[in-house]
């Protein structure tokens, strides 16, 4: 019988294989069969402490056993478990325990010395999973009344690049759906290992990593954090055959390759992705040389428990597109006046499918500004379709700089940007005038040692972007804000843009 539940992954596999190894981590090895019983433990925890069906669990962490064995056991029990990741700021993680009405707090103090000082300052005590501390139970936390509700296996509070988080409530059948459609896209086998140090906090590390390696018995090389030395020795030495992270991190990985004059192993590596941020041409193009295959690219978000397009691995692409629809996805792009738009327009990208949110936690407004009839949803990302149906994202509908009476799209002009010699990164932002325009400001972060030549730039722009297109001034930063995620924080340039 098919998993209504998503723990019921995890007792399927240690049922079939017991003694199977499932998480690879810096101390040891963790069998199925073991984090099944940690998954029980917790459960029991939870539940002494007063946890009950539809709570929401917050869940302060960094990727280890614990953290998945919480995750689990807040589905077993019919809790909502709302991970936020330990490196956030003390006053980010209240206002989230504030706006999840959450019954408790789960620290991974085992691993995370940011959740140690969290726990803390919340006068944690130990709880009856190893590793983990837990708060005391807030007996004013209300369970959730709606029906409509009961499968909710998640809250996941968005990364808030352009304001102020909401709680993305993720269903369980989403999360498995999702987890079936990205274990069949890359043949996830037994003989698979992913590296994970992606936060399961984040949709990109619970679907495509997590639910995902449960689905096709993948094992994980678990971390708690990104280290670019690290990846290059689990790739030479842990057998990983799954390699994914958002842009930053192969600009990262590959900044650290050249700076430390590195020649990277990796005999087992078989499947390269990238998602949750526009992909620039020329990284795409530096990845693929590095490790000699191609790099896959999918669009996705929190609000569709994971990727609704996929590159095609028996069809790698050259340009940087983000692939087609997966199965039960549907997609239209529309324009201002609510209709849809032919192959090569750009507009809004609408969703609907079997992955699609139930809505914002608590927040009718905010799930109505979304919602439009027939099921649809409103992403607030531009794209457009390719002639062979694939989706290329333009970037945000919020993003899009008005000049000279034209919409400019910045993932044009950081593009462009990108393919000029030494630039590992750049972000485009608009700031208003008192015209009524907007001017363009580029951000550029150089690779090591590498010094931008500001005029040469401008003469390569000029062959490549129309006159309103070019930015009016460009900045060198030394690294671009990202969330733990790896996301792109363009509301941070902005505010740098408007000093």
């Amino acid at each position: 019988m098919a998993p209504a539940r998503i723990h019921e992954l995890l007792e399927a596999r240690a049922s079939h294989a017991p003694a199977g190894v499932f998480l690879h981590e810096p101390g040891g090895t963790v069998t199925h069969a073991a984090l099944q019983a940690m998954t029980e433990a917790a459960a029991d925890d939870l539940r002494a402490a007063g946890v009950r069906p539809t709570d929401r669990v917050l869940l302060v962490a960094e990727n280890c056993a614990a953290h998945i064995a919480l995750v689990m056991a807040c589905s077993r029990i019919g809790a909502w478990s709302c991970g936020v990741n330990a490196r956030m700021s003390p006053g980010e993680i209240a206002a989230i325990a504030e706006r999840a009405d959450a019954r408790l707090a789960c620290f991974t103090t085992g691993v995370s010395e940011s959740a140690r000082q969290h726990a803390q300052r919340a006068g944690a005590v130990a709880a009856g999973l190893p590793g983990v501390m837990r708060s005391a139970a807030r007996a004013a936390a209300t369970p959730e009344a709606d029906p409509a509700l009961a499968d909710t296996a998640a809250v996941i509070f968005t990364s808030g690049t352009s304001g102020t988080p909401k709680g993305v409530m993720v269903s369980h059948r989403g999360l498995l759906h999702f987890g079936r459609v990205s274990a069949g896209v890359r043949a996830l086998g037994e003989r698979d290992r992913v590296y994970a140090f992606l936060p399961m906090t984040h949709i990109f590390g619970l679907g495509t990593v997590l639910m995902a390696a449960l689905t096709g018995g993948a094992a994980l090389v678990l971390r708690p954090g990104f280290s670019p030395a690290d990846m290059l020795q689990a790739l030479a030495h842990e057998q990983v055959s799954n390699l994914l992270g958002p842009p930053t991190m192969y600009a990262r990985l590959l900044a650290h390759v050249e700076a430390e004059r590195a020649v990277p192993r990796f005999p087992a590596l078989r499947y390269v992705y990238t998602g949750s941020a526009p992909l620039d041409l020329g990284l795409k193009q530096r990845v693929e040389a590095l490790f000699g295959q191609p790099l896959h690219y999918g669009y996705g978000l929190s609000e569709y428990a994971g990727s609704v397009f996929l590159t095609r691995t028996e069809a790698p692409r050259a340009d940087t597109a983000a692939g087609h629809l997966v199965e039960g996805g549907e997609a239209r792009i529309v324009g201002p006046a609510g209709i849809d738009l032919p192959a090569g327009e750009t507009g809004e990208i609408w969703l609907r499918g079997p992955g699609l949110m139930l809505g914002y936690f608590r927040d009718a407004a905010a799930t109505a500004q979304v919602m439009r009839p027939g099921g649809w949803y409103a992403s607030g990302d531009l794209g457009r379709f390719g002639a062979d149906g694939a989706l290329f994202v333009v970037g945000r509908l919020k993003e899009m700089i008005i000049r000279s009476g034209f919409n400019v799209y910045p993932a044009e002009i950081e593009a462009a940007i990108g393919r000029f010699a030494g630039v590992e990164l750049c972000a485009v932002v608009g700031v208003p005038e008192a015209d009524g325009n907007e001017q363009i400001v580029a951000f550029v972060q150089m690779a090591p040692g590498a010094v931008l030549d500001a005029a040469g730039l401008r003469v390569h722009l000029a062959q490549h972007l129309s006159p309103y297109k070019r930015p009016a001034r460009i900045e060198t930063i030394d690294a671009m804000p990202t969330t733990a995620n790896g996301k792109l924080l363009k509301r941070e340039l902005l505010a740098r843009a408007h000093r």
